[in-house]
């Protein structure tokens, strides 16, 4: 197994630092206190930008583009106006609670227990940490319903198997977010991010096309090596950091399933594929009823609805689960473990309220935009070429991405100005967006400004009410560390080697 933790005096320095930035991370304020006041700062700083002018001008348009006040008498009217709105429409908050109802059910039912029970008596314990974290990379396909699904689940193994859970959480958070630019198939995030580079190529060349699998190659050998650096990391520095856990949750007794357990199982297995079957022949043909007129696969109802599907892939199994073995004997059942999942979120929500405050402030204040922008042209700026050009703007990526939680919108705005200009230099706007992908993915992990990064505090603090941000950004942080300097390592081999990054996705580019 794991060697034990050393004493304290024995520590080596980089263990030393961790357990500062978790000393001085969890003496913050509770989190949703700290978005209060981020949000408090929002509307000062945007009266103290507008006063000295503070501008850019937009890449794609020109359009000259100024922070807002929140404090002029339209911010005022604004902020008064959308605090209801800023809350409901935040993204976490209704993809949480839609999944909810269908994994209450499962939860609620017993299915989910029993699978965990499953796993720890049929796994090798050695590839359970590899497994979580490459469930983590795979579960991009269901777009960011890892962050719901899979991080508090691998808590939970690692949790039954006697290890920390907290280490369980931290390998399916790094598999699922800072592993976010990579995947062993096309992900819904792909097309966007290919549309996007498309629009911004063709302000050099009107022809050019951009495939959603333009950086598949690149994404399946990203994949492999955040595997295997995940698992690395979490069995050799997060584990052995983390010690033995001794926190207020206690493991579930890991007994031998029964006969009505393995034929409940049986009804959910069965279960489960009828509904992918139902699925595949909704979305698959093109009459599917999930399928746009005219619209491929991956621009269908299914991808564009995912987390409704998500919520049935959980609600019927646990359904047929409950009835097997007896749990769910009727609809007033079904509804109580539906209720009793919600009750859990009351912390939760409570949080995003300030957290959605704080990120639509920043939005609408404008100086989010112009900081990304006026960093983008900096970079512009230096006169690089080739690996130490891609490197800078893996690192540019990742710095953006501490301020701006949304790929797509970071992409938009990064695009327009990236993508001619490395066309110019003679790149492929597919490389291009892989890069953009690593540094976009590295500090997914560490930033509060990632959207889900409340609700994986929220996951932490079951185990501990000690927990906060400062154990989170420390327990992740040499995953973000580890995977930049490897993943980066690794571009400059492709780069060097002159591998293609996709099916037409070459390296370089010429002007026609």
């Amino acid at each position: 197994m794991f060697k034990k933790t050393k004493k304290k005096h024995e520590k080596t320095l980089f263990f030393r630092l961790l357990d500062r930035v978790e000393v001085v991370g969890n003496a913050l304020p509770h989190p949703a206190t700290i978005f209060a006041l981020l949000a408090l700062a929002v509307v000062l700083l945007s009266a103290l930008a507008a006063a000295v002018e503070f501008t850019a001008s937009h890449p794609a348009t020109g359009e000259a583009i100024t922070v807002r006040s929140l404090l002029s008498g339209e911010g005022t009217r604004w902020m008064f106006e959308n605090l209801d709105d800023n809350f409901v429409r935040f993204p976490p908050l209704g993809l949480v609670l839609v999944a909810m109802i269908g994994i209450g059910v499962a939860e609620g039912s017993g299915l989910l227990a029993v699978l965990i029970r499953a796993l720890v008596l049929t796994a090798p314990r050695r590839l359970i940490t590899a497994a979580v974290v490459f469930a983590g990379v795979v579960s991009h396909v269901a777009s960011e319903a890892g962050y719901v699904i899979l991080i508090p689940l691998g808590a939970a193994v690692f949790l039954a198997l006697g290890r920390h859970p907290l280490a369980g959480l931290a390998a399916a958070f790094a598999g699922v977010s800072a592993g976010f630019g990579a995947n062993f198939l096309i992900a819904s995030v792909d097309p966007i991010l290919a549309g996007l580079s498309e629009s911004a190529a063709r302000i050099l060349d009107p022809a050019i096309t951009i495939s959603p699998a333009v950086n598949l190659y690149f994404m399946v050998a990203s994949a492999v090596l955040i595997v295997v650096l995940g698992t690395w990391i979490t069995e050799r520095v997060v584990e052995p950091r983390l010690g033995t856990y001794r926190g207020p949750e206690t493991a579930p007794p890991i007994e031998q399933l029964s006969t009505a357990e393995k034929r409940g199982l049986a009804a959910a297995g069965v279960t489960l594929v009828l509904t992918a079957a139902v699925f595949v022949l909704a979305v698959v043909p093109s009459w599917g009823v999930l399928r746009h007129p005219g619209e491929g696969v991956l621009h269908s109802a299914f991808f564009r609805g995912l987390i409704a599907a998500i919520m049935i892939v959980f609600l019927l199994p646990g359904l047929a689960y409950g009835i097997v073995v007896g749990k769910t004997r009727n609809d007033k059942h079904v509804v109580k473990q539906m209720t009793e999942s919600m009750s859990h979120l009351a912390g939760y929500i409570v949080l995003v309220f300030f957290a959605a405050q704080f990120v639509y402030f920043f939005s609408y204040s404008n100086i989010g935009l112009i900081l990304a922008i006026r960093g983008a042209e900096g970079l512009r700026s230096i006169s690089l070429t080739g690996v130490p050009l891609m490197v800078a703007f893996v690192l540019l990526s990742a710095f953006i991405n501490m301020f701006m939680g949304s790929a797509s919108a970071k992409w938009a705005i990064m695009a327009p100005v990236f993508v001619p200009m490395f066309m110019l230099l003679g790149y492929h706007p597919g490389l291009t967006q892989a890069v953009f992908r690593i540094g976009d993915s590295i500090t997914n992990v560490i930033t509060p400004m990632m959207s889900y990064f409340a609700l994986i505090v929220t996951f932490a603090e079951k185990y501990d009410e000690k927990y906060g941000i400062g154990t989170i950004i420390s327990t992740m942080l040499p995953y973000t560390l580890i995977f930049g300097v490897a993943w980066t390592a690794l571009l400059a081999l492709w780069i060097l080697l002159g591998v293609p990054v996709g099916p037409d996705g070459p390296l370089h580019y010429a002007m026609p």
